[in-house]
This record gives C-alpha cells, structure tokens and sequence, in this order.
C-alpha cells in the first residue's frame, strides 16, 4: 500500500495541476469578460455641461425667507426705544453706518433684479473666460457688514471663475477681526486672510492682497458690497474681449441708515472730476450714447470712483499698479483713472454688472493724506493744467508729497498722451476754466473790507440756486474761487463740476448760482456781466452794478443789484489768494 501510494501521487498532482490550469484559463476568460463587461457599465457617458451648471456659484443662497429682514433689498426700519436706540446710535457713531440694522439681516440676504431686463440674454462661454481673485482690504469693518460682503461674492460667482477670495486686513485693532474672523473663515471655501504688519493704507493694503493671487484678473471691491446675480461674467467677457481694459460695475447705494437697495435698471451715470480734483458723477453724454450699438454695450468713464474695478494682472502691472506714495485712501482713484486712459488703455462701466454698496454717512476715520494723494496726481498727470488745480487748492502748493520722479519715468516709459489729449479726447464735456491774470480767485469788495463772494450750497441738495453771500476773505479757494469770462461775461464758480455761473435778479436784486449756458449756446443775459476797468460789476440785463450790502435786520452781507454810482461799495477785485 505503501509502495502503491508512492507510485500513484505523481499521477494524482499531475491531474490536480491540469484541472487547476483548465479552471484557471476558464476563469480567467470568464473574468475578464466580466471584467470587460463591468468596465462597459461604468465608463462615464460623456454629456454636455450646460451654461446653469457651469456657472453655479461656490455656495448656494439659503431658500428665500419673505418674513427676514431686508430681504430682496428691502428698507429696514426699527421703531427703537431706550436701550436698543441707544445701541443704534453708537453702532452709528463708531462706523458711521448702522450697524445695528445690517447685524439683524441675514449674511446670505437676495437682491432684486434691477438689471436691464437685456442682460438676462447675454451668453457667456464660461470655460474661456478668464478665472478672477477678489481682493477686499478693510480696516476695523464691523462684522456683518465685512461677512456679507464674502457671502455675497461666494454665492453670486460661477465657481469654476472664482479662484480666490483675498481678505486684507489693514492692521485692524478691534476684537472681532482677529481669532474670532480666522474661526469663521476656516470653514469657507475659496476665502483666505493676510494682515499688514503695519497700517498700510488702501493702495498697498490692495497691493499686499493682490500679491498673493492666483487668478488672470484681479476684481477689487470694498468691504461693504453686495453683489447682484450675474455680476462677474460681464467683467471678466469685456477684459477676455478687450485685455486692456479697466471695467468698473455699476455702483448701485445701499443705503448707510435702512439697508434699502437702491439700484436702478435705466442707464447708469459714469465718473468725471472737477478741478480740486475731487471724483463727480454724471449721466452719460449723447456722444457716449450714440457710440453704443446696445443698451448692454460697456460705457466708456472719464474716471472710476475707486473701490469696485477688474483688470488683467498683468496689464495692471504693466501700467504700474498703484501708486504706493499715496496713504490711506483718496486721490488714487482719480491718479489711475487719468493712467489708464493716458497710457493706452480704456475705463469703462459694463450696465450688466451690478454690485450695491454702503457709503457710509461720513469717513469714519480720518483721511489727512487725501489732499497730498492729489497733488501726486496732479503734478504726474496734469502737464500744465496743474495750475488749474492749485488756483482753485492755494494751500495745497504748500503740501508735502513726496517723490514722484519714479512716476514721471513711468509715464515716459509708457509713452502716455498728455493731458490735453485726455481733456479733448475723453472728457471734452469738463470746463476748462480760462484762469487769466487778474480774473481769478477771491472777488474781493474793495469798500466793505475783507469780505468776499462766497457760495455754500445746502448739504444734501443740488448745488444750484442759493445766493451768492458775503463772507470774510479766507484764501483758501473753494468755495470763494470765482473766475471771470471776459469772453462771454460769465462769473464762474467752476471749483465744483458741473460749474456754475452768477446770475442776476432784478427784483429780488440777489445774486444766484445757475448751471451755465451749454458749449456753443449764448449766454442768456442774465448771466451776463462787465467787469470794468475801474472795478465796477455792470449786469447787463438789469443795467444795474453789483453793491455790497450789509443787512443788519437780516444780520447778512450780500451782494446785490443796485443803481450804479462811484461808491466804493460797488469796486470788487480778483485776488487769487489772501
């Protein structure tokens, strides 16, 4: 049995093994049939992604709630007593906008649709557009409002466009803004956070932001937006179509006290500035009109109004970002403005892009290097229409700037157009004041000593329509800077833009600001005066002269429409400064 055993076990792993390699090959056919099979099954069918997929954004909003607070942009008002009003005023004091209202609305709260109804048809090939980072930089914002803002731009841009969130903050010292903000953000996709070391300012505070960014446009906005639906395609289509261009969003208020938004789906107003170079609005000029083929065609701006713009990283490098000799904020909107277009690019506000946003009830904090940012600008970019500037600024001629010879070399590097060209060619509508010798600045009365003409508007009103008043010489420009027309015999208060010009009643006998008589108009004879060689002020509708008057009943001095005569009180002199 043994020797029987022996013999037979060959035969038995021979059988064993050749069963095993049938079963094998037939398993291995079999598997990789089914193998074959499955892999059949699983293969992704290839579709396509259409555009409501492509441009869903990073977060969805929460459903609609009708009941919340402002929601779809709704005013706000709280019928506040005792200890809750006296928490809204001081959120009031400290931010200067109420605080108290934007922390009881949702982070996540909806627009209305107030865009032109044409933009809803725009289409966009959203994997050719260029990818954006968003740079916000703030300093002490309160919470609500900061967070709102990152909310808005997370759940109102196409994820697959959206690279970054970059929030800066500018050396902040409140509580808030610290651990607590850190916390918060680590839980959103997309958003990071860097701190100065140090109290930047605006510009640098952006460009720190914009260092760290990996997107092909960089989209600046402010720390208290909230975006509209479709905001962010029609920025970065234009800057795909038009690489050197800057586009800025419609700005539509959201208002500092309710909350309310206030947009608006007619044509948009652009930027322009006056002569203390301060930033102005106005509506789009009948030249800009006809140049549009469509209501949705981007407008070109004259200037931007600073906080909510696009552009190519590396065109905003080319022209050379921002000037970092300017501190904290103001001016540099204008500065760049004046660049882009000098330089060879185009401003521009595309109507289908909006964004609301809080202006705040006053600065709320102080802006003392705003008026050496201007001058900064004023002596790169205004070639010899700088003077225009310092006629209308006296005291800025005496204002430490700083060195702009870098700037200047940028320009000649660029080979930027003069401001001339700029003047003819972007902005024709501005006036450009004469500022001849003698017919400029403070229009002193030469018999009531030390008072001059003097013009205030009532705050929150349209500037035209108060009298002229006599008040003490202070030299300063502003609102005492008149200019005289020996031309068209126009008085003009041109410090502010549009300009204004002196009329004269015959009844009333005051002196009044009107808006001028449009270019290539005559001027009514109203406004009509004769500055004589002897001093006096000839109205020519009235045939009278203007007088000083001091109106003790009224406890007022004002210049007023009197019979002529020799009297001292009727000699009026220019005086550009005290």
């Amino acid at each position: 049995m043994a020797v029987c055993g022996r013999r037979s076990h060959p035969k038995l792993v021979f059988f064993i093994f050749g069963v095993t390699l049938v079963g094998y090959l037939i398993h291995s056919k079999h598997s990789s049939g089914d193998v074959r099979a499955t892999h059949e099954r699983e293969a992704p069918i290839e579709r396509e992604v259409g555009n409501d997929e492509l441009k869903k954004p990073v977060y969805e909003k929460p459903p609609l709630d009708l009941n919340s607070l402002g929601e779809l942009g709704r005013a706000v008002k709280l019928n506040l007593k005792g200890k809750a009003k006296k928490e809204e005023e001081e959120s009031i004091n400290k931010h200067q906008i109420n605080t108290y209202v934007s922390d009881r609305l949702s982070l996540h709260r909806r627009l209305p649709e107030i865009w032109n109804p044409l933009c809803k048809e725009l289409q966009y090939d959203y994997r050719s557009l260029p990818t954006t980072s968003v740079v916000i930089a703030f300093y002490n914002e309160a919470w609500s409002t900061l967070l709102r803002t990152v909310h808005s731009v997370l759940e109102t841009s196409p994820d697959i466009l959206l690279k970054e969130v970059v929030l800066v903050d500018d050396y902040s010292d409140r509580d808030h803004l610290k651990e607590p903000l850190e916390r918060y953000i680590s839980g959103l996709r997309k958003v990071r956070l860097i701190r100065a070391t140090k109290r930047e300012g605006l510009v640098r505070a952006r460009l720190l932001g914009a260092s760290i960014t990996e997107g092909e446009v960089l989209t600046f906005l402010d720390c208290h937006c909230e975006c509209h639906e479709g905001w962010l395609e029609p920025l970065l289509h234009r800057i795909k179509e038009e690489p050197s261009a800057v586009v800025c969003p419609v700005i539509d208020v959201i208002h500092w006290n309710t909350f309310e938004y206030l947009g608006n789906s007619g044509e948009p107003q652009i930027g322009g500035f006056d002569w203390r170079l301060v930033f102005t609005w106005h509506s789009v000029p009948e030249y800009e009109q006809k140049r549009r083929r469509s209501p949705v065609d981007v407008i070109r701006s004259p200037t931007m109004a600073g906080g909510l713009f696009a552009v190519k990283k590396n065109y905003f490098h080319y022209l050379g970002t921002y000037d970092t000799g300017m501190e904290v904020w103001g001016g540099e909107n204008l500065e760049f403005s004046f660049r882009i277009w000098q330089c060879g690019g185009s401003l521009e506000v595309h109507p289908c892009s909006h964004v609301g946003h809080v202006f705040p009830k006053k600065a709320p904090y102080a802006r003392s290097k705003a008026l050496a940012n201007s001058v900064r600008a004023a002596e790169v970019w205004l070639d010899e229409y700088k003077e225009i500037y310092y006629h209308r600024n006296p005291h800025a001629r005496l204002e430490a700037f700083g060195d702009v010879s870098e700037r200047l070399k940028l320009k000649e590097r660029l080979g930027c157009k003069s401001f001339k060209w700029y003047l003819e060619n972007i902005y024709p509508d501005i006036n450009v004041p004469e500022d001849r010798p003698g017919m400029y600045g403070m229009l002193k009365s030469q018999g009531m000593a030390d008072y001059c003409f003097d013009y205030n508007q009532k705050e929150d009103k349209d500037m035209f329509g108060e009298r002229v008043i006599l008040y003490p010489c202070h030299g300063m420009g502003q609102n005492q800077f008149f200019e005289y027309s020996e031309k068209e015999g126009e008085i003009h208060y041109n410090t502010k833009e549009p300009g204004g010009c002196i009329v004269g009643d015959n009844v009333s006998t005051y002196l009044t600001i009107q808006r001028c008589k449009r270019k290539g108009k005559p001027v009514p004879a109203d406004q009509k005066f004769v500055l004589r060689s002897d001093g006096g002020l000839y109205h020519v509708a009235s045939q009278k002269c203007v007088q000083a008057v001091d109106n003790r009943k009224e406890g007022k001095r004002f210049p007023s429409l009197q019979p002529c005569s020799d009297s001292p009180l009727q000699k009026w002199l220019f005086k550009p400064r005290s």
